[in-house]
Formats: structure tokens, C-alpha cells, sequence
């Protein structure tokens, strides 16, 4: 009860909004279990029409004077009921007419029809309402995901979300169309057969509930098994989504170190434990049912010996009977349900903690606008830290407006970490970043990016067209401004030989195009948006000689008159440059001009000579 309790509490900000259809289908469900207990009478009145006339048992005698006082507050509706329906059903030893033919044929026929359309019904109406929560549940943890701060994507796998956002919905949504119907259904059914029982025969309905807690024993002991179960199994599927999308994601690396079968074996591993504990929940649900039904049949012959000792009618022994058996139908169904919500506990968990995640790095509540750039970019005391592990020390700098910046130094100086820190990506431990004297912390992120333009070494080419990709710089482009942003980066001439031109679908990760042409799109994205201050973090590192030249050249186009910080390994591209910040263990050692860094003798010499850059004779 309390993992139904938490799965609705859960879940009901979302089946809120589509609360007409989940009303219609409770009411339906209601009004299908109600048509479940309407066997009983219906057996029962069929069954007493075979009766003499005066209504004497053929082969029981009927029920005592004491069975009869219990019941006598039923016998005004009975006799209401009996009286409507009479005309209408066949009796012994009366003539036959076409009325009775009617009720004969279509008496059962029509019942049938109202169960099933009801309980068609009903799980449409849940089904629908179901797949749309989950829809906007989807949604919503994709919209945290996108809220939440680079640090959070640091520690979390690609599996683990992965298995969140399509895992744990699929296994809710599936706990939802099996098991949300059948909890409304199967509870009224429960309570109405039961109530129709009492109205039969309450000696005997209340023997025959001396069995149920038996069948309810086992119930809890699998359940808890396939809570477990589940668990497990979530975690095994979390690894090896992990391994699915590393596999697929490396496949050059595999294939270049013949890694196939260790990568292989090593997802056949996690597959076994994961088979492993889907096996056990497997057992856990499977074995609710038969359990549940032997002991309720054991139940059922003691009830017989019962009723044939206390020499009950044939009209109530036959609907009792009827009724007993349908009554541990929803017993039964009601099982698999509280199994399907104890599967499904575990990737709830876990979606109510991704949703309750807070980001490290918030918009401000009351932010100053921040629309132009005009002035100079600030870095006043910054110190940063990852965890405990400190990047920035205390570091200070001055980039005036339209000023060309090259960011220069050891791996793991820290240059990364300054562009991540201007964008806002992290917040500073202490310090602050400023843009003509406003806060960064004090902007909102859309004031503050859309002043930025970002051209990194990790290339991002969406699984759209060429046109789609250069506009994500400036949703709603014209083709006009696409094809001149593409030019001004020295694209246009490469996409005009593609098949479809702009139209071009790069699929995933632009593998149609070489890395200098996935580069140069990227420069058309970053050119597009018109941004003051473009950032250029390691944009060539990964090219060839002759890429490199290409690139560079489009770098150089777009970068006038703007401001442009370059993060670079490669010294040779911050020649153009007005000053360099050579950044070692986050603190700034050197500064200036690319002739001067030579002419001193410093890191930033000795690694330009490393990469076989010397100063010019004087």
C-alpha cells in the first residue's frame, strides 16, 4: 500500500491535468466491477428458474427460518427485481413465449456486453491518460537535466540518464496501463462480489473469508523479493546501458585495438546479472497466481463440506459457488498489481531524486539586464575549485573591449576552467567575473550567453541539416543569413557540393563531413549569432596541417571587431593576437605580446620551441 501510496502521491501532479478522461475511466472501472458481481445474481436467478413454481430446492431442501430473518432485509428488492425480470426469463412449468426467448437469448449476453465495453473502456481511458503522463514526466526530467550545472554531468554516467529518462518511465508507464486499471477495476469487483456474497448467503460469505489472509501471506513475502529484484536489476541496467553507448560511441578506438570481443564479453557479463534478476522478479510475479489459487480452492472445498452440511438451496449453492470463484479472480489480479507497483518502486525513487536536484548554479531572483557589451570583462580575485581539488588561484585580468586574447599554458593550467567560469557554467568560489561592471552572478543566463559565441575543439553537429545546424546559433534565421554566415567561415563552397546543398541531413555527429568541415560549420553557428565576445577553446587542436589553415582562416575572419578569447596548444594560431596569458596551476606567470613571450625566455618560450617556434632575429 505504501508504494501505491507513493506512485500516485508521485504522479498526481501530472494525472491532474488530464482529470476528465482518469474520471471516466475510475467510473467506468467502478461500473465494470459492479457488472463482475452481477454474475452471481444472474447464476443464482437462473439457476432458482428451474425450480417448481412455488419455488421448492429439486434437490436441496431451502434455507431455515433462521437464514431466512437475516436476510429479510433483502427480500423487498429481490422481489422488485424478480417481478421486472420475470416476464422476461424462462421458468419451469410455464409456457414458453417470445418474451422469455428475448430474455433467454440476451439475459447473459447483455451482461457480457456491459463488462467488456466497460473494461474496454475504462483501460482506454487510463491507458491515455497514462502514456501522456509519462510524456510530460519525460519532459520534465529532460528539463532538469538541461537546468542542471556541468558539475552535476561530471559525476552522473550517460547510462544512468539514459536509464532514467527511458527505463524508469517505461517501467512506470507499464505499472500504470497493467496496474491502474486493474486497481479500480478489481477493488470495486472485490467489494461488489463480496457484497452480493453477504446479500447470498452471509453465513457462508463470512466461513469463506476465514481463507483470505492465507492467500495474502505469500503475496507480501514475493513482493518484497521483486522490490529487490528490481533494484538490482535497475542497476545492471544502468551498467550496461553505459556499456552500450561507450561501445557504440568508440567503435573506431575497438576496432583499432581489436577490443571487439573483450567489449563483447564484457556486456555479455553485465547481461547475465541482469538476466539474473529479471528472473527473479520473473518467479516473484509468476508465482502469486498459482499459490493464491491453490489455497484458495483448498478454501473453497471446506466452504462445499460447510454448505453441504448446513444443507443450503441449490439457488444459493450454485451462486455462492459462482461467486467464491469469481471472487478470488480479483484477489488474484490484485496480486500481479501490488507486484507491477513493487517492480516499479525503484525507478520512481529515482525519478523523484533526479527531479528534486538542485543546480549549483542558479539564476539570480532579482537579475540586472545585461544586453550590451561595451566596455571591459573583469576577473577580480577568482579562486575555483573542483571539489577540493583548487583550479583558479586569486587571479586577476583585464580584457578591454574588442580585444584579441590568447590563453596559453600546461595541461591543467586552468584556461579551460576560465572559459567554463565565463560563461557561467561554474560560479567562482571566490571573486567575481564582471561585464561592464555587472555580476555575472547578477544576469540572467540568457542575457549573459547571448553575448557569447563558442567554438570548441569537441564539435557538436546535430542530426539536422546544414541550414538547421548553422541557425541553431540564431533560431529563426534567414536562408539568407545562413548562407552568409556559412561564407564568411568558408563553408559555403563544401556545402554547395553535398547532395541536397543546405538541405543536407549531417546525420549523428556530422559524420559525413571531415573535421575540418564539421569545424567550419561550427564558425557559422558562432558567426550567425553576432555575438561581442567569441570564444575559441582549443578550435584547431584536433585538425590536420591543412585544416588547421582553413580553419584559422575563418577564425580570422569572423574575429573582427569583436572581442575573442582563444585557448589554444597550438602557439603558432595566437600570433594575431594583441596579449597572451600564459596559465600555470590557475595562477597567471606571464603576459604579453607573442614576440615579447619569445623574446623573455619563459614557459611560453620554451614551449613555443618545443613546437619548433623561435623568436625572430632582432
Amino acid at each position: 500500500m505504501h508504494n501505491i501510496k507513493t506512485i500516485f502521491g508521485f504522479g498526481w501532479v501530472y494525472l491532474r491535468r488530464y482529470w476528465f478522461r482518469l474520471t471516466a475511466g475510475v467510473l467506468l472501472g467502478a461500473l465494470f466491477g459492479l457488472t463482475n458481481a452481477s454474475f452471481i445474481w444472474a447464476t443464482k436467478t437462473l439457476i432458482e428458474r428451474f425450480s417448481q413454481k412455488d419455488g421448492t430446492a429439486l434437490v436441496m431442501p431451502s434455507k431455515p427460518a433462521s437464514q431466512k430473518a437475516s436476510a429479510a432485509w433483502t427480500s423487498r428488492v429481490r422481489k422488485g427485481v424478480n417481478e421486472f425480470m420475470d416476464p422476461w426469463l424462462p421458468r419451469a412449468n410455464r409456457a414458453f413465449d417470445w418474451r422469455q426467448g428475448v430474455g433467454a437469448l440476451f439475459f447473459l449476453a447483455m451482461l457480457s456486453a456491459v463488462r467488456g465495453s466497460t473494461n474496454y473502456l475504462s483501460s482506454y481511458c487510463i491507458g491515455w491518460v497514462s502514456e501522456r503522463m509519462i510524456r510530460d514526466m519525460r519532459m520534465d526530467v529532460l528539463k532538469k537535466l538541461s537546468s542542471l550545472s556541468l558539475d552535476f554531468f561530471t559525476r552522473a554516467t550517460t547510462g544512468d540518464l539514459l536509464t532514467r529518462i527511458n527505463g524508469d518511465t517505461a517501467q512506470l508507464l507499464r505499472c500504470l496501463k497493467m496496474g491502474a486499471a486493474d486497481l479500480v477495476k478489481e477493488s470495486i469487483s472485490l467489494v461488489s462480489i463480496l457484497a452480493v456474497l453477504f446479500w447470498v448467503n452471509a453465513k457462508l460469505t463470512l466461513f469463506g473469508m476465514i481463507f483470505v489472509p492465507f492467500c495474502l501471506f505469500p503475496l507480501l513475502v514475493l513482493a518484497k523479493k521483486a522490490r529487490k529484484a528490481s533494484k538490482a536489476g535497475l542497476g545492471s541496467e544502468v551498467m550496461l546501458t553505459s556499456q552500450l553507448v561507450e561501445l557504440l560511441t568508440s567503435i573506431r578506438i575497438i576496432k583499432a585495438f581489436n577490443l571487439e570481443k573483450e567489449r563483447l564479453d564484457r556486456y555479455q557479463e553485465i547481461s547475465k546479472h541482469m538476466i539474473s534478476q529479471g528472473m527473479r522478479n520473473l518467479k516473484a510475479k509468476e508465482l502469486v497466481t498459482p499459490l493464491i489459487e491453490v489455497i484458495s480452492m483448498l478454501g473453497l472445498g471446506v466452504v462445499i463440506i460447510f454448505i453441504f452440511k448446513t444443507q443450503t438451496s441449490v439457488g444459493d449453492f450454485v451462486g455462492f459457488l459462482t461467486g467464491m470463484l469469481l471472487f478470488f479472480v480479483p484477489i488474484k489480479k490484485l496480486a500481479s498489481v501490488h507486484i507491477l507497483f513493487e517492480q516499479a518502486t525503484p525507478g520512481v525513487q529515482r525519478l523523484i531524486n533526479i527531479l528534486n536536484v538542485q543546480p549549483t548554479v542558479k539564476e539570480p531572483v532579482q537579475p540586472k539586464p545585461l544586453k550590451h557589451f561595451r566596455t571591459v570583462i573583469r576577473f577580480e580575485n577568482v579562486t575555483f575549485a573542483y571539489e577540493d581539488h583548487p583550479v583558479i588561484r586569486t587571479l586577476n585580468l583585464t580584457i578591454p573591449y574588442g580585444a584579441k586574447i590568447g590563453l596559453a599554458g600546461p595541461s591543467g593550467g586552468g584556461k579551460s576552467t576560465l572559459v567554463n567560469l565565463l560563461f557561467r557554467f561554474y560560479d567562482p568560489t571566490q571573486g567575481a567575473i564582471k561585464i561592464d561592471g555587472v555580476d555575472l552572478r547578477d544576469a540572467t543566463f540568457q542575457d549573459l550567453r547571448q553575448l557569447m559565441a563558442l567554438v570548441s575543439q569537441e564539435v557538436v553537429i546535430f542530426d539536422q541539416s546544414v541550414a538547421e545546424n548553422i541557425a541553431c546559433g540564431k533560431p529563426g534565421a534567414t536562408d539568407e543569413e545562413i548562407q552568409a554566415a556559412a561564407r564568411a567561415a568558408y563553408a559555403h563552397d563544401f556545402i554547395m557540393q553535398l547532395p541536397k546543398k543546405y538541405n543536407t541531413r549531417l546525420g549523428e555527429r556530422g559524420v559525413k563531413l571531415s573535421g575540418g568541415q564539421r569545424q567550419r560549420i561550427s564558425i557559422a553557428r558562432a558567426f550567425i549569432r553576432n555575438a561581442p565576445i567569441l570564444v575559441f577553446d582549443e578550435a584547431t587542436g584536433s585538425l590536420d596541417s591543412e585544416a588547421e589553415a582553413e580553419v584559422q582562416r575563418a577564425i580570422d575572419h569572423i574575429s573582427q571587431n569583436r572581442t575573442v578569447i582563444s585557448v589554444a596548444h597550438r602557439l603558432s594560431t595566437l600570433a594575431t593576437t594583441h596579449q597572451i596569458i600564459v596559465l600555470a596551476e590557475g595562477r597567471i606567470i606571464e603576459q604579453g605580446p607573442f614576440e615579447e613571450l619569445l623574446h623573455t625566455g619563459g614557459m611560453f618560450a620554451s614551449m613555443a620551441r618545443k613546437q619548433g617556434i623561435f623568436r625572430k632575429a632582432s
